[in-house]
């Protein structure tokens, strides 16, 4: 009992999963998800590569199954499952995977579908004829080997890779606590740059990216700016976004997008089904068909639009929900003498040189001491062939081989293996013939052993060499960029993804909002009925009717002075019936306020001001830059006096005339010079003195060349030259703009408009009319006007629109 008890060794538990955890997360670190800085390989690419070489799986010689190959991997290198070994052989030959592929697959090796590869029984392989470079003079001495798992083989610590394969294929793998992403590259562009920081190793990152100007994915796609690129090769980490490639095209008098490459390591079939989810979910609108084209000459992604969809809104959106727009988190870790290290791009090239210097000076080394080996014998041949009779004579009368050897040891003082040499000379190299060949050997032989000890004699002569061997895999191999660059756009604006047209915003008395298309409303002649508007709750009417567009910003002014902002695209869309959204639920007014003038805010650098009207006649003009960051809750725009609300509300270049009408029928012109600017939440001054009873009804810009249309609440109206409205100065009591009766009803808009406008009025019961304002008959002021609107009884207008011509 008191033996077993000496076995059993206390350990802390604490330390014992600290160490072995640390043990595990380095092997994995190590030894199987990150690559080495010299070949950019890791473990098991290496194995694979190296014992396919070893089987003769050469470019020039015939396939052989990959399961033969996974099979020598398993028993000699890599005790792993084969799963793993004949996934990364099967990545190795994917030319969407890989920018160079460094295995020559024959049979199925998988789809940028995501289709997978055939069972590796089926498959065949070979190494590629640039993967040979990988190996090149691997067997002189160059790389350092280690035993194999079982001790009974050896393995190459790192491959000579003789061209720089970290970045040109760039690596993927998640450790322990790290990981990497690198991305690939272009193999001419890498060469060219690490050409450059030969000849001068003081160059800098940015000097390197005129060389290697980004990552060159081998499924193309665009890269969009040069910040992520920078990011990523001065400090190691870096965001770089990838777009698909798609053009816009007219087709069979279709417009139709075509995707013709997609980001690296994005799956096809995937994105396709992505879309059509998207279209099924009604995400995106505007897509009529979606399909695939894509053949043996390439990739073909189809999306056809329905008419009247802005294609680049389509696109936009695209980008913006799918994988047709991917950041690639680039991380450039890699292993550095045995240790994970975060590399930028010059760090990466300065590695890669030093490892390829190490590999010429190994291999220049083996070349000298094999030249200085057969020199060493040529010579002894060479004073063979002088005394070649005594010579003959000799190993005639030595009894054995070993004394003959001797004999010629003692006579000529030749070493041993030049004195075996000569023994086992063949009789047919004592010709004249023979001679000199061993001669010619010789003398080239010591031309070659001064120009390699020169060669280690001289670091810049290393360099050069590798210089000059990079070149010739450059002109043997390189291919053109495939990813395109190009400059980055401004952050995508809600906009870009709106398609611009123009809508018709409703809103009724008790706060309910909508959007519809304009062309809901096609155009009438005067006196029409016009056709239902809107439906709304029995006591309650539409007040505001505007045209906007999608990419507008709404101001939403209340009866107690605040201001709110919304953009017209947030503005439920709803039929020509519906009743809308109530206001209250797309922003936060407080309990009995209540939106009394909503005002589209169009980007233009002609607008300076905003200019409120009040119902009592008070006049405001405010800079539009008071307005511009508006919270969810709302800013304060005018002081009301008691009982006084805010309606009208104008956008303004500070150079503009108004004209101000009263529900009485009288009308001012006076110029905005007149009213000086004042901040948001002054009271204002007075616009027009009210005569008793009266109130203010609207407000209007002045057109220099327009004329005024007046509307009345029976739906009477008619146009009047500007001319009769004389300007007069603020504050005056104003000059009749329209005469009433109880036939006519009180006026309820004053409006400038030209004659090619078209105009929209919209009755208390959601009736609305479109006509063209040149059908409106042309009166002078003091008349009644004509019947606009045919009402039915209890009915009145409540608001008009001027829409204006597209020209």
């Amino acid at each position: 009992m008191n033996e077993e008890m000496d076995k059993v060794i206390p350990v802390d538990i604490e330390d014992e999963m600290r160490n072995s955890y640390i043990d595990y997360a380095m092997s994995v670190i190590v030894g199987r998800a990150l690559p080495d800085v010299r070949d950019g390989l890791k473990p098991v690419h290496r194995r694979i590569l190296y014992a396919m070489n070893e089987m003769g799986l050469t470019p020039d010689k015939p396939y052989k199954k990959s399961v033969a190959v996974v099979g020598e991997v398993l028993g000699k290198y890599h005790p792993h499952g084969d799963a793993a070994v004949y996934d990364t052989l099967v990545r190795l030959a994917q030319d969407f995977s890989m920018r160079e592929v460094l295995i020559d697959g024959h049979g199925n090796f998988g789809s940028i579908d995501g289709d997978p590869p055939a069972a590796m029984r089926y498959t065949e392989a070979r190494l590629s004829r640039i993967a040979l470079e990988m190996l090149t003079d691997i067997n002189k001495e160059t790389v350092d080997f280690v035993p194999n798992f079982d001790e009974t083989l050896k393995e190459p610590v790192v491959l000579p890779s003789r061209f720089p394969n970290l970045l040109v294929n760039g690596s993927q793998g998640i450790a322990v606590g790290m990981a990497t992403n690198i991305p690939p590259h272009n193999l001419a562009e890498v060469i060219d740059g690490i050409v450059a920081y030969i000849d001068n190793p003081y160059i800098t990152v940015d000097e390197l990216m005129k060389y290697i100007k980004g990552p060159d994915f081998p499924t193309g796609g665009i890269i969009l700016g040069r910040d992520g690129i920078k990011e990523t090769y001065e400090t190691g980490r870096g965001k770089i976004i990838v777009r698909a490639k798609a053009e816009i095209e007219e087709h069979k008098g279709k417009t139709r997008i075509v995707i013709t490459e997609i980001p690296y390591m994005v799956l096809k079939a995937k994105l396709i089904e992505k879309i059509a989810e998207l279209v099924h979910n009604k995400q995106i609108e505007g897509i009529a068909d979606l399909r695939d084209e894509s053949d043996r000459n390439g990739m073909k992604i189809v999306i056809e639009l329905k008419r009247d969809v802005n294609p680049k809104v389509i696109l936009n959106k695209l980008y913006m929900h799918t994988q047709m727009q991917q950041t690639f988190g680039a991380i450039m870790l890699a292993l550095v003498d045995g240790e994970p290290k975060i590399l930028n791009l010059k760090q990466i090239i300065e590695k890669y040189v030093d490892h390829q210097a190490d590999v010429v000076t190994r291999r220049t080394k083996f070349d000298l001491k094999k030249a200085e080996e057969r020199a060493h014998i040529l010579e002894g041949l060479k004073i063979a062939l002088d005394y070649i009779d005594e010579v003959i004579n000799i190993i005639r009368s030595s009894k054995t081989e070993a004394i003959a050897k001797e004999n010629l040891m003692k006579r000529f003082g030749l070493s041993d293996k030049q004195a075996q040499a000569i023994v086992d000379m063949r009789l047919g190299r004592l010709t004249g013939l023979e001679r000199q060949k061993v001669e010619d050997e010789l003398k080239e032989l010591i031309e070659k052993i001064k120009e390699l000890k020169e060669i280690l004699a001289d670091e810049r002569k290393v360099l050069e060499i590798i210089k000059k061997e990079l070149l010739e895999i450059k002109n043997k191999y390189a291919s053109p960029r495939k990813t395109v660059i190009v400059a980055k756009e401004e952050e995508l604006d809600f906009e870009d993804l709106v398609q611009l047209e123009d809508v018709v915003v409703t809103m009724t008395h008790y706060g309910y909002i909508k959007r519809m298309p304009l062309d809901t409303y096609k155009s009438q002649k005067r006196g029409g009925k016009g056709i239902l508007g809107i439906s709304t709750r029995e006591d309650d009417f539409v007040e505001d009717i505007f045209i906007t567009t999608t990419h507008d910003r709404l101001l939403f002014f209340t009866n107690k002075g605040k201001v709110y902002s919304l953009r017209t695209i947030d503005i439920p869309e709803s039929g020509r019936q519906a009743k809308g959204t109530a206001i209250v639920n797309l922003i936060q007014i407080s309990q009995g306020e209540k939106v009394t003038a909503v005002i589209p805010l169009k980007k233009s650098d002609d607008i300076k001001y905003v200019l409120m009207c009040t119902k009592k006649g008070i006049i405001k003009k405010t800079s539009i830059e008071e307005f511009k960051s508006i919270k969810r809750n709302g800013i304060i725009a005018i002081t009301l006096d008691e009982n006084d609300e805010l309606i009208n509300v104008k956008l303004t270049n500070g150079e503009r005339e108004v004209i101000i009408g009263t529900a009485k029928g009288y009308a001012i012109r006076f110029n905005e010079k007149d009213v000086r600017p004042m901040g948001r939440v002054a009271r204002g001054v007075m616009a027009i003195s009210l005569r008793e009873d009266d109130e203010v009804v609207e407000m209007d810009l002045v057109h220099p060349d327009g004329e005024v249309l007046t509307v009345t609440e029976k739906g009477f109206g008619k146009r009047t030259d500007l001319e009769e409205y004389r300007i007069q100065g603020r504050a005056g009591k104003g000059i009749i703009a329209m005469k009433l009766s109880k036939k006519t009803g009180k006026l309820v808009s004053i409006r400038c408009v030209q004659p090619e406008d078209e105009f929209m009025i919209i009755s208390a019961n959601g009736i609305l009319i479109r006509m063209k304002v040149k059908d409106i008959s042309k009166m002078h002021r003091d008349t009644q006007g004509v019947t606009l609107m045919k009402l039915e009884d209890g009915d009145r207008v409540v608001s008009t629109a001027r829409i204006e011509s597209e020209e």
